[in-house]
Formats: C-alpha cells, structure tokens, sequence
C-alpha cells in the first residue's frame, strides 16, 4: 500500500470538491477554481469532507498512480484554500527586477533588460528590488514560472550572482589557486 496514497484529504470549510464522470474533479475555494482529469481507474471518492483514493489492483502502473493522485488532489485542495508562493532573490550588483503593468522586467548584467509577461493562474509582486514572488493556486503553474525567472540567470559559482530561490544554497568553488611560480 503507496504510505501516501492510502492517506486522507481533509476538505477545509469553504472548499468543495466535485468528482465527475472519468475522474474529472474540480475544487472550488475562497482563491479560484481548479479542474483536473486523472486516471479514470483509479477510485477517488468523496465522502462528507474526506476525500480519499484508492487503487483497483496491485498492477505497477496503480501503484505508481496512487501516491500521484492523492498528493495532485492535495495541492489542488491546499492552492484553491491558500495559495502558493515562490520566492526568488536576485543577487549582484546592479541586479534588480520591477514591475511594469503585468510584465516582470528584469536587469541581470546583459545589455538589455529581461522582459517576462505574466501567465494566466500567476500573479507577480516585487516588494524590494532584489525581491520577487510569484504567487497562485496551481502549485505546478507557479513553479514552472519561478523556474523560468530563475533560468534567465541562474546562479554562477564563483561569485554566487544570478537569480535563486529565498533560502537556495549555492556552493561557491574556489577562485583560481595561486600565481606564476
């Protein structure tokens, strides 16, 4: 039995869930809507405020889907209550971002600025210059988007400027050793 599959949703009050024909379900709550289709084998049932998903056999393919599932459901039900949130810091001198109508722009040491539009399901906040969030309530929209922003200039290793991810870790290598003997 999948340790997180065989786990139940609590449904929080102001959310509902809806499970329609060939396993389309749709989650209401205070931030938006999210509709999704999975496996239309695979046995998810409402029952009251317990949303529970079960397997019909033990076949590989089942077992692979069952923890998918369940955790898929779970963020659909935690984004529609309170969102999710990625946030990114944008290190090296001269390095900031702002935003302009709906668009992101962004200088990053090249000799022109970076200019990202904001998707529909997204909504980005720049609350300091070297600051940015990206917020929404689908979990895999949000960080798609925060990867993209992060993959215009992502960290270098030696001096650590680039864009990362709040509490990133970049491992700085050693500069060049020594000099002419």
């Amino acid at each position: 039995m999948s340790r997180i599959g065989k786990q139940i949703i609590t449904v929080p009050a102001g959310v509902t869930v809806n499970v329609a024909d060939g396993n389309v379900v749709t989650v209401k709550g205070p931030k938006g809507e999210l509709t999704q289709a999975f496996h239309p084998n695979m046995i998810i049932k409402l029952d009251g405020a317990v949303l529970t998903v079960a397997r019909p056999n033990d076949e590989h393919l089942f077992k692979s889907l069952h923890g998918l599932t369940r955790t898929l459901l779970n963020n659909m039900v935690v984004g529609v209550e309170k969102g999710y949130v990625k946030e990114l810091d944008i290190v090296g001198v001269g390095y900031k971002a702002e935003k302009k109508g709906t668009q992101l722009v962004m200088s990053l040491g090249y000799s022109h600025p970076v200019v990202m539009d904001e998707i529909p399901g997204i909504t980005i906040e720049v609350p300091a210059p070297n600051k940015v969030r990206v917020l929404g309530i689908d979990k895999q929209v949000v960080g798609q988007f925060a990867a993209e922003v992060r993959g215009k200039r992502p960290p270098e290793p030696y001096k650590g400027k680039g864009v990362r991810y709040t509490g990133e870790v970049v491992r700085l290598k050693a500069g060049k050793a020594g000099g002419k003997k």
